[in-house]
C-alpha cells in the first residue's frame, strides 16, 4: 500500500501516524490557567529534544472542532509553564478520563478524584501519585501545518521530581520498576519487557505473527477508532464515570 500524503485529510494523516508510531510516550501534562484553574491532559506527541539544558517538547492539536484550541494549550501560552508527569498502570483510568473535553472552568484533578502537590520553581501542580515528573517553562512555541492550528512547544525542565526508590547510583532510573503506559494508534500498552540484542533465533520464531495481549479482555481486532468514543483531536467523547 502506497498513499499519497498530498491526498489525506488530517484525520486519515492522523490515523497513519498514530498507527505507525508506536509506542509512544505519554506526557500527563498538567497546567493551571491565569484564573488558577487547574488542567490535566494527556499529550502522546511528546519527547525529548535537548540536554543541556534538558528540554522535551510536546505538540498539541485543537479541540474536536479542528479549530478551538485546547484549554493545555492556553494555558501553556498564557503562563509559559507546565508540568509533564509519567503515567503508570495505577493511573490509566484517570489519565484516559482526562482526555474528555472538561470546561476551562472545571478543576480537572478534583474532577477526576486526583491528589495534587505543589512544583518548586513553576505554578502547575504536580500529579501526587506521579513516579517522575518535570517541571517545565516554555522554550518556544511553533505553529505547523497548514492551518497552523497545530503546536509545538518546546520546554526547558527546571526541575525533576523522581521517587526515591526508582533513582540509582551514576544518576539512573530503576526503568524496569516502572508499569509505564504508553500510546498506540487509539489505545494504550504497558511497557513490561525488556531486552538487548541480539534475541534467540528460536524466541524470534516463535514470537512469529504473535499478536499483542489484550488486557481488557475485548476481541483481538477491536479499536477505539472503530467507535464513536474516537476523535482525531485525541479527547474522548465519554466523560469519566459514565
Amino acid at each position: 500500500m502506497i498513499i499519497d500524503a498530498a491526498e489525506l485529510d488530517a484525520a486519515h494523516a492522523y490515523k497513519l501516524l498514530i498507527g505507525s508510531i508506536i509506542p509512544r510516550a505519554v506526557a500527563w501534562v498538567s497546567t493551571v490557567s491565569t484564573e488558577g484553574v487547574a488542567n490535566l491532559a494527556p499529550i502522546s506527541f511528546f519527547t525529548a529534544v535537548g540536554r543541556k539544558p534538558p528540554m522535551v517538547s510536546i505538540t498539541l492539536q485543537p479541540q474536536a472542532d479542528g479549530v478551538t484550541l485546547k484549554d493545555t494549550f492556553i494555558n501553556i501560552r498564557d503562563t509559559g509553564e507546565f508540568v509533564t508527569n509519567l503515567v503508570t498502570l495505577p493511573q490509566a483510568d484517570a489519565m484516559h478520563g482526562s482526555a474528555y473535553g472538561f470546561e476551562p472552568d472545571v478543576d480537572e484533578f478534583e474532577a477526576l478524584d486526583l491528589g495534587k502537590e505543589p512544583s518548586e520553581v513553576v505554578r502547575a501542580p504536580r500529579v501526587k501519585d506521579a513516579p517522575i515528573s518535570f517541571e517545565c517553562v516554555v522554550d518556544r512555541i511553533i505553529p505547523v501545518g497548514d492551518d497552523m492550528v497545530d503546536h509545538v512547544v518546546w520546554g526547558r525542565v527546571v526541575r525533576f521530581h523522581v521517587r526515591d526508590d526508582l533513582y540509582l547510583e551514576r544518576g539512573r532510573i530503576d526503568t524496569a520498576a516502572l508499569p509505564a503506559v504508553g500510546r498506540l494508534a487509539a489505545e494504550y500498552t504497558l511497557v513490561e519487557n525488556v531486552f538487548t540484542t541480539p534475541l534467540d533465533k528460536e524466541l524470534l520464531a516463535a514470537r512469529h505473527d504473535q499478536r499483542m495481549q489484550r488486557l481488557d479482555g475485548r476481541p483481538a481486532d477491536w479499536s477505539p477508532i472503530n467507535t464513536r468514543e474516537w476523535s482525531p483531536s485525541g479527547e474522548v467523547s465519554v466523560a469519566p464515570g459514565k
